[in-house]
């Protein structure tokens, strides 16, 4: 437990032994620093109910906080509020307990098990700057949600059975209409068959075949021919699907390695399409499924709807399976495979609507049980300095290696010459590279737009991945240089009550992260605890202070800073390097 969730509990109890009823205390950072570091604003209420004057309840429950010796500068202000401070014993108990374990001052939640659909690439498509923040906050609430105690199943859900792939497959027919995959008469191995395509062709075929379609109808109605002999498993086609599916499958994952993200599950549409026939006798048996236009829909308005909500598709007139259907599938196969408490989908805030269909669709049907937690959480989008989404300088959308790159070579420039060798530059840079960016993601809260500022973000000094990188290294390279062997708080004093307010804070910032789904509270954290020590660290000289106990407890403090950080970088998915 926390050291604040432990002291709300002792302050509850405290206020119960006063006489009054009180359910939960939430002790809160003071308005007026002058009078003390925290407030009690629980008399207010307690008088207001039982029609008491606040400043006399707020009395009785002075009179009882005087007793215990965990506070100090106990006072009350305006009409009843309570302002107290920790005592420096207190303190001192408390961050020896945490000085070898920091996660000993985080607060678990009840436990769940969580799928968190996230990444949602699209085979033989390549990976753009579109899919940068669904990678970097999917895969940090997978690990918030880990270190506070959940069971968290990541899935890639690649995008990997609807019509584009249609259009590669054609394409592929068009440019080697001689490979057997196409010939009905044959009946050796497609396996043994070596496929004429790199990835690099197949991020080039897409784009060339989506052009197509918008020009030539009857090419379009090829591809649409060809989706539904894939989704049907036909002999040939299916089999040239599933080279391409692995092929684009092995780069899409080693752009995501670059970025710290790694996924549990790789399953995709096609996956969901196995459960089909199932979903769609729960469906009929629901009675929930009209036809229209030799389509089948769901009707999914309500009548409290202030706007329009189209129905659902659920199988479109040519008989293919619809966007909307395989992500019914999905849920329904998650149910059967995993039992989950709850379903994250961490997509771009665009989709809000399709997955208000499905989310109701999904209830309509009683697909799943009502205690099964479906979670949209949408972010906005990375855009350029017009303000639109980003774009390369001929207007092209950027693939996210080439963002990394762009990155790269802005942090290359502040790379430390002195400290970093030569043959480990691009390395460093790389790492550097990754932090800014993530760091940068994670700042403004999800939902919001951002603007892309390369210069910015890559600076050593200010809100800055970078700058959070450097401080830890100088953080770590502090506590190497330490002979001490044993590191304890011994005193606290005024020069240290800054950071060890922010080291009290952290749970308080998990939870926050974890209850909005965003991590905006914890890069804000991480900015403010490293800010304050550095500003106690420009003041003091931690190793060659000459009280001893003021040296080892500024050593220990520095110790449980440094933890933190690690800790949190960690959770964000941001590596530390060495040097820089």
């Amino acid at each position: 437990m926390s050291i604040i969730k432990s002291l709300e509990i002792k302050i509850t109890n405290i206020i119960k032994s006063a006489g009054y009823d009180v359910e939960t205390v939430k002790l809160c950072n003071s308005s007026r620093p002058e009078f003390g570091e925290y407030q009690i604003n629980e008399a207010m209420a307690i008088g207001k109910k039982i029609g008491k004057n606040p400043r006399e309840v707020a009395t009785d429950i002075v009179n009882n906080l005087n007793l215990d010796n965990s506070f100090t500068n106990i006072n009350i202000a305006g009409p009843g509020f309570i302002n107290i401070t920790l005592s420096d014993s207190f303190l001192l108990e408390e961050l020896n307990k945490i000085l070898n374990n920091v996660e000993l001052n985080i607060d678990k939640q009840d436990k769940k098990k969580i799928i968190l659909d996230y990444g949602g690439a699209n085979v033989a498509k390549a990976l753009h700057v579109g899919h940068l923040r669904s990678a970097n906050i999917g895969e940090a609430l997978k690990r918030l949600a880990r270190l506070l105690g959940q069971e968290v199943l990541g899935d890639a859900h690649l995008g990997d059975y609807g019509r584009p792939l249609g259009l590669v497959i054609l394409e592929i027919k068009k440019m080697y209409p001689d490979l057997p995959y196409f010939d009905p008469n044959y009946c050796g191995d497609y396996s043994e068959i070596k496929l004429p395509i790199t990835n690099e062709d197949l991020e080039k075929i897409y784009p060339l075949a989506s052009t197509k379609s918008k020009e030539d109808e009857q090419y379009l109605e090829e591809a649409r021919e060809i989706t539904v002999k894939l989704q049907n498993h036909e002999r040939g086609y299916y089999d040239l699907w599933e080279k391409v599916v692995s092929i684009s499958k092995e780069e899409i994952k080693q752009v995501y390695e670059r970025l710290n993200v790694y996924f549990d599950l790789w399953k995709g549409e096609s996956d969901a399409a196995n459960y089909f026939d199932e979903l769609k006798d729960i469906f009929e048996k629901e009675n929930v499924l009209e036809e229209s236009n030799n389509a089948l829909i769901i009707d999914v308005k309500k009548e409290e709807d202030n706007s329009p909500m189209p129905p659902l598709l659920f199988i479109k007139s040519n008989g293919s399976i619809s966007y909307e259907t395989t992500d019914l599938a999905t849920i329904l196969e998650r149910k059967k495979l995993f039992s989950p408490d709850e379903i994250w989908y961490c997509v771009d805030g665009r989709q809000e609507l399709h997955f208000e269909q499905v989310f109701r669709a999904a209830r309509k049907a009683n697909l799943i049980d009502n205690n099964v937690k479906l979670t949209f959480i949408g972010f906005g989008t990375m855009n350029g300095q017009d303000g639109k989404p980003f774009k390369t300088r001929d207007g092209g959308v950027m693939t996210l290696k080439s963002l990394i790159d762009l990155v790269k070579e802005e942090t290359l420039k502040r790379i430390n010459p002195e400290t970093v060798k030569e043959e480990e530059k691009e390395e460093v840079a790389t790492t550097v590279a990754i932090a800014a960016l993530k760091y940068a993601d994670f700042l403004p809260f999800r939902a919001k737009d951002y603007i892309f500022d390369v210069s910015k973000f890559a600076d050593l000094e200010g809100k800055t991945g970078p700058y959070l990188l450097y401080s830890t290294i100088r953080m770590k390279s502090l506590l190497q240089k330490v002979t001490d062997k044993n590191i304890t708080f011994l005193e606290i004093d005024k020069n240290t009550r800054d950071v060890i307010k922010n080291i009290l804070n952290l749970s308080n910032v998990l939870t926050s992260a974890y209850q909005d789904k965003s991590l905006n509270d914890i890069a804000e954290y991480l900015y403010k605890l490293t800010s304050s020590y550095n500003k106690f660290y420009a003041e003091n000289r931690v190793l060659t202070e000459e009280n001893p106990a003021k040296r080892i407890s500024w050593i220990a403090l520095t110790s449980i800073v440094y933890d933190i950080n690690t800790l949190l970088l960690e959770t964000l998915a941001i590596e530390i390097p060495n040097k820089m």
